[in-house]
C-alpha cells in the first residue's frame, strides 16, 4: 500500500539521517571544531544535530524569505539562526536570529568598469543594457517570453541573455534578426554582466538577489512557479514591497507586458533611481564577516 511505502521510506530516511549524525559527531571530534555552521538544507541537520549533542555552539543559515522545512527542524538545535532576508524572523518564533545576509563571491563586491565590461560581451556602453538571467531552474519559459519580448522593445535598447546550454539555440534563433541582442550559453562573469546591465530579468532565488542588490540594479522578477513553498514568491514580495524590484508571476506575463514593464523602467529615470537605491538598501555586502562575528560573540 501507498502509506506503508511511505512509512518505510521515512523510517530509511530517520536511520539514514542517525547514521550521518553518528560520522559527523566522529569528524567534529576529529576535527576539533568549537562550533558548527550549517548553510541550510537537509544536509544541515546532522552535522548541526551532532554539535549539538556535543554541547557545541550550532548554527544554520536561511538565505530565503520562507525558511525550507528541513532548516525549521535544523533551528530547533541551534544556538541561533543567521537569515539573508529579515523576513524569515517570523518563521523562527522564540528563537535567537541574526540578519545576517546572504554570503556571496568576493568579485561580485568589486564589480568592473562599464566600459570592460561593456567590452567583454561586445556591447556598447553608451547603451541601455538589459540583463537576462533564469538562474538555477525552471528558465525554458523565462528565456522563452524574454527572447519574444525582443521585438517589443526598443531599437537602442541592448540585451545579454544568459540563456543557459539547453536554450541556447532556440532563444538565438528567435533573436537572430535583432541587433544588440547577445545570447549567451553560460557566463562564468556575472560580475561583469552586473556591471554593463542597467535592468536585470531574472527569477527571484535567495543568491541571484543578493547579487542584484549588491549590484544596486532595478529588477523584474519572475519567480519559478514550481519552487519549495513558493519560496521564490516570497523574497520576490520583499524587493517588490521595498520598490526594489517588480513581481510578475508566469501566469501573467506574456512578451509585448514583459517589454513595456522593462520599457517603462528604463525610460522614466526617476523610477529607475528610486529601484536602484531602494536595492543597494537590502544589500549586506559584508554578510560573510558578519556571520563569523557573530559565531565568535558566542564563543567569547
Amino acid at each position: 500500500m501507498p502509506s506503508h511505502r511511505l512509512y518505510r521510506r521515512a523510517w530509511c530516511r530517520f536511520v539514514e539521517t542517525l547514521r550521518q549524525t553518528r560520522q559527523c559527531k566522529k569528524i567534529i571530534r576529529e576535527f576539533g571544531a568549537d562550533a558548527v555552521l550549517g548553510m541550510g538544507g537537509f544536509t544541515s541537520l546532522p552535522p548541526v544535530y551532532a554539535g549539538h549533542k556535543l554541547g557545541l555552539k550550532t548554527f544554520v543559515h536561511d538565505s530565503n524569505a520562507r525558511p525550507g522545512r528541513s532548516n525549521v527542524m535544523t533551528s530547533r538545535f541551534c544556538t541561533q539562526i543567521f537569515l539573508g532576508l529579515d523576513a524569515a524572523k517570523a518563521f523562527f518564533p522564540n528563537r535567537e536570529t541574526v540578519n545576517t545576509g546572504t554570503p556571496v563571491r568576493p568579485e561580485i563586491l568589486d564589480l568592473p568598469s562599464r566600459e570592460s565590461a561593456a567590452a567583454m560581451f561586445s556591447l556598447d556602453p553608451s547603451r541601455q543594457t538589459i540583463v537576462i538571467t533564469g538562474g538555477s531552474q525552471g528558465a525554458h519559459r523565462l528565456n522563452e517570453l524574454s527572447a519574444q519580448a525582443a521585438a517589443s522593445l526598443p531599437s537602442e535598447t541592448q540585451v545579454l541573455h544568459i540563456a543557459g546550454a539547453s536554450d541556447f539555440d532556440r532563444v538565438s534563433e528567435i533573436t537572430k534578426g535583432r541587433a544588440g541582442y547577445k545570447v549567451l550559453g553560460f557566463c562564468d562573469q556575472m560580475p561583469s554582466a552586473y556591471a554593463v546591465a542597467d535592468l536585470v530579468i531574472a527569477r527571484s532565488g535567495a543568491s541571484s538577489l543578493t547579487e542584484i542588490a549588491i549590484a544596486g540594479l532595478p529588477s523584474i522578477l519572475v519567480p519559478y512557479p514550481y519552487a519549495a513553498d513558493d519560496h521564490q514568491t516570497r523574497n520576490a514580495e520583499v524587493f517588490d514591497h521595498s520598490g526594489a524590484g517588480k513581481l510578475v508571476q508566469e501566469r501573467d506575463l506574456n512578451p509585448e507586458k514583459l517589454a513595456s514593464f522593462a520599457t517603462s523602467i528604463l525610460q522614466d529615470l526617476p523610477t529607475h533611481q528610486r529601484m536602484a537605491k531602494a536595492a543597494s538598501s537590502l544589500a549586506i555586502p559584508n554578510a560573510a564577516d558578519r556571520v563569523c562575528a557573530a559565531i565568535e560573540a558566542t564563543l567569547s
